[in-house]
């Protein structure tokens, strides 16, 4: 069986999509694009996808009976919409993060996805798909270094452009990490902390960089992140899961060991999509494969949900300087 897709979104990121889905994976095809600029849907449509049709609207890709799945890349304030139209005509829908900007609107999709009876929706959190961050995921789960005490953590970018202002460290940049350390761990979060301390001379306009967040889960796990995102040297991901019997940390990526003019070291990455590349990779077949089985085996509407009710603590956090808490609404047996 071929899955057949609509796509709404023709971005970057949705082009990128597209590609994987309709050259790249096996078993799914792109029937439909939409774009809020319709001349650019039509350009990107017929580059990457010549046979698929063109819909004025999200809502029109969505409600087409050539369509039997859609992905969300359009831009983060329009996913609510589309989300909850792909539930209430019963097709499965991956959206990228954000599920949505806020998590009110979280609620409501986790709502009417409970309503609907069948779980739908997939959220576009790729770290979770990188092998580096399974290899881990495979240490700390086997007990092979006893309970997770401790995580040491950080997420630099080399650079941010003028228009990354404002909370976007927390976000756009560690909102991964909310998501991949809870999976990580397999345990929710209930406090958050930033600190800020000294802001570096490569912080344009208010800025603060880089900041510490801190989070404590349910059975006391404390984690902490460094958010750099102006740091210059490279694009540099680091994890260290400290447990009772020892500590096990997120691997490399694989660049060559070179010795030249008297030094020895390996090259850094300057992008973030040559680290995580391959994940997307993987977590689009994975999600065509579940998707073509009438299952959603990724992260679901609730982990958007509590992704969203942790980064507006982490905001709050931010702006107080103080502890706060992080409350969601029970967890429905739904998702259990």
């Amino acid at each position: 069986m071929t899955l057949k897709i609509g796509v709404i979104g023709t971005g970057a990121i949705g082009q990128e999509h597209i590609g994987r889905l309709h050259g790249k994976l096996v078993g799914s095809t792109v029937v439909a694009v939409n774009d809020i600029n319709l001349e650019n849907a039509r350009v990107v449509a017929e580059r990457l996808c010549p046979s698929a049709s063109v819909h004025a609207t999200g809502q029109a890709l969505i409600d087409s009976p050539e369509v039997d799945a859609v992905v969300v890349t359009s831009w983060g304030p329009s996913h609510e919409e589309f989300v909850l139209a792909s539930i209430a005509a019963g097709k499965p829908v991956f959206c990228e993060k954000p599920l949505a900007t806020t998590a009110e609107a979280c609620q409501r999709i986790v709502e009417a996805e409970i309503a609907a009876g069948r779980q739908l929706v997939q959220v576009g959190f790729m770290r979770r798909y990188d092998a580096g961050y399974r290899q881990l995921k495979e240490v700390v789960a086997s007990g092979r270094i006893g309970a997770p005490l401790l995580l040491h953590c950080a997420h630099r970018n080399p650079s941010v452009p003028a228009h990354y202002v404002g909370d976007m460290g927390i976000t756009d940049t560690f909102i991964h990490e909310i998501d991949v350390l809870r999976w990580l761990v397999d345990d929710d979060y209930v406090s958050a902390q930033v600190i800020e301390g000294k802001k570096s001379r490569h912080a344009l306009n208010d800025l603060s960089d880089p900041y510490m967040i801190v989070l404590k889960t349910r059975s006391g796990v404390v984690i902490d992140t460094e958010v750099f995102v102006n740091c210059q040297f490279g694009y540099d991901i680091q994890c260290q899961v400290v447990g009772e019997d020892g500590t096990a940390s997120l691997p490399e990526p694989a660049t060559v060991p070179m010795r030249q003019a008297s030094q020895a070291g390996r090259a850094l990455l300057m992008d973030w999509k040559l680290r995580f590349i391959d994940s997307y990779d993987v977590e689009l077949q994975e999600w065509v494969q579940a998707t073509t089985e009438g299952k959603v085996t990724g992260p679901t509407a609730w982990d958007g949900y509590f992704a969203a009710v942790t980064s507006d603590a982490c905001v709050e956090a931010k702006r107080t300087g103080q502890i706060v808490p992080i409350t969601t609404m029970d967890k429905p047996d739904f998702y259990r």
